[in-house]
């Protein structure tokens, strides 16, 4: 769950929102400015790739920014992402589509903005690719980040087979 103002955090665990499968854990915080906004640092294990964990970063508005500025209930599309080999590497049921799946997700603002991590199996180079995006109602976002790991050389194991 963001670190969203106690009220607004609240209001999301009512209505069930910024729930994802898979837990982030907050593994870095930094203060920037003066303001209370801190760049937060999140682990994030893929749940069907064991032996891969990407960092993801994102932006997170302090209290006195939201007084400053309004737009109290989201925060800034500004993420990053970085994902490496943190263990033997076993692959279970992957989506090996082109539009691959969605391995994480989390509030940004309280109802319709959130941030996305998708992995996708580029099979010609025997890669997993980690994009970061901010999903929003209107107009998307473009702002977005990827990161990849490759599998050539590796000692991976596929439950279902590597595929052909």
């Amino acid at each position: 769950m963001r670190r969203f103002p106690l009220f607004l955090a609240a209001a999301a665990l009512l209505t069930g929102l910024g729930t994802a499968a898979v837990r982030a854990e907050e593994v870095g915080k930094v203060g920037v400015d003066w303001m209370g906004n801190d760049i937060v640092v999140d682990a994030v294990n893929d749940p069907k790739i064991k032996g891969v964990t990407c960092h993801v970063t994102y932006f997170d508005r302090g209290m006195l920014d939201r007084l400053k500025n309004g737009n109290w209930f989201e925060d800034p599309s500004n993420n990053s992402i970085a994902c490496r080999q943190t263990g033997p590497i076993e692959i279970g049921d992957i989506d090996l589509s082109k539009e691959g799946e969605e391995v994480f997700k989390q509030g940004m603002s309280l109802i319709w903005k959130q941030l996305v991590v998708n992995r996708i199996y580029d099979k010609a180079n025997n890669t997993l690719i980690y994009l970061v995006h901010s999903r929003q109602i209107v107009d998307g976002s473009a702002k977005m980040a990827i990161s990849t790991v490759p599998l050539f050389n590796q000692s991976v194991t596929w439950k279902n087979g590597e595929p052909k």
